[in-house]
């Protein structure tokens, strides 16, 4: 409950009810697509989740493809909250390194369930035929090998990025590297190093500070 500047009560109980119902669903639906896919998980498997109908559920998202968008915008939303916070750390006056800001992700992402089994599940499965999530992932692909490329470019006038070594194309292997690594560690977490090898890669073409 609430007051407004008249110092009327504001009822917000169905509002807020709502709003938790929807955050609910999207959770729900992110581990039924981090499980089993787009195409595999079913809208009344995220219905069952929840312990609701699935016509309730299309209540509040009216087609499966509007609940797919939500899970990716709530995927993107951890990622950006942990880059906010951990920005929030660093000294005034003082840069986080590029290597560092792609390690301490990756480390992120273990951390937190399901976000790197959606990712890697919903990205390749978007390669399939009128998959809703294919214009996502390509533009997200489009995105981070701009953002590296940048990132690599400002390295190299700083005179740290190795002769011979083309920005652009180190972009897009580091997110080859990162991608392939990622599907290794879900089929044996405890063999494989993921920020260990993605710092490994980068040591290859950053020289140091």
């Amino acid at each position: 409950m609430g007051s407004n500047p008249d110092g009327k009560t504001a009822k917000r109980g169905p509002y807020a009810k709502s709003r938790l119902r929807r955050e609910s669903i999207v959770t729900a639906a992110h581990q039924v697509f981090a499980a089993h896919g787009y195409r595999g998980g079913s809208l009344q498997d995220v219905a069952d989740k929840v312990g609701m109908s699935q016509t309730s559920l299309l209540h509040y998202f009216p087609s499966k493809s509007e609940l797919l968008l939500a899970v990716l915008v709530l995927r993107d939303s951890v990622a950006a909250g942990e880059i906010a916070r951990a920005s929030d750390g660093i000294p005034a006056g003082l840069e986080e390194s590029f290597v560092d800001a792609v390690i301490r992700q990756a480390r992120f992402n273990e951390t937190v369930p399901g976000v790197i089994e959606l990712y890697t599940v919903l990205c390749a499965e978007s390669l399939t035929e009128d998959h809703p999530g294919k214009a996502y992932f390509t533009d997200r692909y489009q995105r981070l090998r701009e953002s590296y490329a940048r990132r690599f470019r400002a390295l190299a006038e700083e005179g740290r990025l190795r002769e011979g070594v083309d920005p652009a194309r180190a972009a897009a292997t580091l997110i080859a590297v990162w991608d392939g690594i990622q599907t290794q560690w879900l089929m044996a977490p405890e063999n494989i190093d993921m920020a260990g090898c993605l710092r490994d890669y980068l040591d290859l073409v950053v020289l140091p500070g």
